[in-house]
């Protein structure tokens, strides 16, 4: 990459210096004598000219030679130099988006000054959303998921092959002592549950591995689904092969993009190993064939598998869209502190485009309306652990309408905080054909909007803020008529 950064520097001055003096390529070439062909693979890095050739461009375009080999770049070509440079370009798999390196670099060369406008508009909207490389890399990982429409054939191959090997029934789910056992005994782990417990700092943690002595730090309080995920994880990891990955669950840093990548890649097997695809088929078929909405699907989940609710909702994102043709759904996952007013998403997926509703960073009020919202603010009254609701959601302001399924949970590692899991399903034919619950009269139907901010419901009853940015977008609207009918009048 050091090499090939040198030659792409070279590139983009020589190239800034030939536009400066207005030159096309065949005019340096006739100005020194070196053929356009072999100028144009100098100014795309693929070429690095000899000391010679060097002294030569120089003085034709009036640069000082120490100037043109220099790999300061000045102000115009900074960010460029600094993207070139940075990790992000070094550490992310381009091969995963059908992009080469070299198709970049190109895109830099051809166009230096609007590649460097458009790096400062995403350096500075960033800023403006304190958009940070853990932002980035999440939210490329997201982007792989809902191009591959969160099911990845490979991963689900390795379960079946892992549970034939070891002898696990994917009939049934899957209990941690079966998975313990396999650490220990295949893969030489010392499970330890005393010393994680000791240390308050690592309260937010469920476990830890330590690489050298292959020894699992495990959390006193993390129920059985919670250890379950955990070893199925490790499994994970192990069977699959991966050593660039991460020590903490939940993860506290990363070295690279790699380590975030292949924590998805072994969250995806614990949860296809705890939640079999074919046992959760023989459930949704017999849930989605019912005339009647069923809410034992969602609240008897630990009845069915060993697995949380966020899981569940996660591994439904796999199975509907790939076996269900169900693909336009989203994930949402919400986190709310008790007494407060103060609703976050904290995880979001979208499969086909983004839908209502979403993620912002601009501190507006999303919908008191939306289901997400509305099991939380019921769980953190009633104390229970496990609180679960379903709504159709209409958004007049598109027109569309989403089957909404909600389960709010106490947070494990945050005292007095909850957490929402939500899946949204696009109500279109193809789902009204799979689902035969969809015309249950006790499934209310209710307008909501996006944020209060940008809601036009009239009277809402739940509205925390004024609607603001439409009455913007009203006044600009009303401010256009009047200047078309200046315009039509005195034109």
């Amino acid at each position: 990459m050091e090499e090939d950064y040198i030659k792409l520097v070279f590139g983009l001055k020589l190239k800034q210096q030939r536009l400066k003096k207005e030159l096309s390529l065949f005019g340096l070439s006739k100005l020194t004598g070196l053929s356009k062909s072999y100028l144009n693979e100098i100014e795309k890095g693929k070429k690095y000219p000899k000391t010679d050739k060097i002294a030569l461009l120089a003085e034709k375009l009036e640069v000082p030679y120490d100037s043109m080999v220099s790999l300061k770049l000045d102000k115009n070509l900074a960010p460029v130099g600094e993207l070139l440079q940075s990790k992000i370009l070094k550490e992310l798999p381009l091969e995963l988006f059908g992009v080469k390196e070299s198709d970049l670099i190109d895109i830099v060369a051809n166009a230096p000054t609007k590649v460097n406008a458009f790096i400062s508009t995403i350096i500075e909207i960033a800023k403006h959303y304190n958009f940070g490389r853990e932002s980035f890399y999440l939210a490329s990982v997201r982007s792989f998921q809902e191009a591959n429409n969160n099911f990845f054939p490979d991963l689900e191959k390795a379960v079946i092959d892992f549970a034939k090997g070891y002898h696990i029934d994917l009939k049934n789910s899957v209990s941690s002592k079966e998975l313990e056992e396999i650490l220990i005994e295949e893969y030489g782990y010392t499970i330890n549950n005393e010393d994680l417990r000791k240390h308050q700092e690592l309260d937010n943690l469920r476990s830890v591995f330590i690489p050298k002595t292959k020894t699992l730090l495990i959390a006193g309080h993390i129920d059985e689904a919670q250890r379950s995920f955990i070893y199925a994880k490790e499994i994970g990891y192990n069977f699959l092969k991966i050593t660039e990955r991460l020590y903490t669950f939940t993860w506290i840093k990363f070295e690279n993009f790699d380590q975030v990548l292949n924590n998805f890649y072994a969250s995806y097997f614990a949860g296809a190993l705890l939640i079999p695809r074919k046992l959760l088929k023989t459930h949704i078929d017999r849930f989605l064939g019912k005339p009647k909405f069923d809410k034992t699907f969602l609240t008897g989940i630990k009845n069915n598998y060993n697995a949380s609710p966020e899981s569940l909702y996660q591994r439904l994102t796999n199975i509907l869209p790939n076996d269900y043709l169900l693909e336009n759904l989203f994930f949402l996952r919400f986190s709310h502190k008790e007494d407060s007013d103060r609703f976050d998403i904290t995880k979001e997926l979208h499969l086909t485009h983004q839908h209502s509703p979403h993620g912002n960073e601009i501190d507006e009020k999303y919908c008191r309306r939306w289901v997400s919202i509305r099991v939380l603010q019921e769980i953190s009254k009633s104390k229970v652990d496990h609180h679960m609701d379903v709504q159709i959601s209409h958004y007049p302001s598109d027109g569309l309408s989403y089957l909404i399924m909600a389960s709010a949970t106490k947070d494990p590692f945050k005292d007095g905080e909850y957490r929402s899991v939500s899946l949204g399903l696009l109500i279109n034919d193809q789902l009204r054909k799979k689902v035969k619950f969809l015309d249950d009269p006790k499934l209310k139907t209710i307008d909501v909007g996006v944020t209060c901010e940008r809601c036009n419901i009239e009277n809402c009853e739940v509205r925390q803020r004024p609607p603001k940015i439409l009455s913007k977008l009203e006044k600009n609207r009303k401010t256009a008529q009047v200047v078309n009918s200046l315009y039509e009048k005195f034109g």
